[in-house]
């Protein structure tokens, strides 16, 4: 009987007690936040300067911001408390994120974001200064990288009487056949290309065709154009 209270009064004094939060030092707290809105700032530069999509979201951007100095806040927290802890995770285990991201790379930002948080809200600061700065010169140098070929989608409207010197024209070019559309008045060609270099003196070849209405020639990237 002596044993199982001597156990209990344990666990409560080691586990269940809250007056551990009484031992967290506000210094470091400030130290950690602090050290996280940099390293968050520093994500927020990279991703600005690194940008290859569409549209930019500084919305979005501001994100890895917040995300880092959350990340760290929730990991100084639990770090006073077992139970804190255990109660944490099963809070973030039932957190479900719909919004979709269409970039892989932007899920690499996050996840940067969210180690750079866990590092600093474990006092870990050199590990989530070097490691950061590691990542952000490796997304540079990936991102002034040129890749040899690009992808691009060459559309092609024209009527009837041009079928024939379309053929002709784009049977110098590698492509594949990604769509056909035949209307009424006109016939439409989506043709999947990729140039080694900017030279698109064949657009203008096309649109000097007789019967070409109209010639387009778009950045393709799989999940967008631009």
């Amino acid at each position: 009987m002596g044993d199982s209270t001597n156990f209990q009064d344990l666990f409560k004094k080691s586990v269940l007690h809250l007056e551990a939060f009484r031992n967290v030092s506000y210094i470091d707290v400030i130290i950690g936040l602090a050290v996280a809105f940099g390293l968050g700032l520093f994500i927020f530069y990279i991703y600005r300067k690194t940008f290859r999509g569409v549209v930019y979201s500084y919305n979005y951007n501001v994100t890895f911001v917040l995300m880092t100095m959350l990340t760290a806040l929730i990991i100084m927290t639990i770090s006073t408390n077992i139970v804190l802890s255990l109660g944490m995770v099963g809070a973030l285990s039932i957190v479900r994120f719909r919004t979709a991201v269409k970039d892989p790379l932007d899920t690499i930002y996050m996840f940067w974001a969210v180690s750079a948080g866990i590092a600093t809200g474990a006092k870990l600061y050199p590990v989530a200064i070097i490691g950061s700065a590691a990542v952000g010169l490796a997304m540079i140098w990936l991102s002034r990288r040129k890749v040899r070929e690009q992808p691009y989608l060459l559309i092609i409207r024209h009527s009837e009487s041009a079928t024939d010197s379309v053929r002709e024209h784009i049977r110098k070019l590698n492509y594949h056949l990604k769509s056909k559309t035949v209307r009424k008045d006109f016939t439409e060609l989506t043709l999947e290309l990729r140039l080694r270099d900017d030279n698109t003196a064949f657009v203008s070849e096309l649109s000097d065709v007789e019967g070409v209405v109209d010639v387009a020639l778009i950045n393709y990237t799989g999940d967008y154009a631009q």
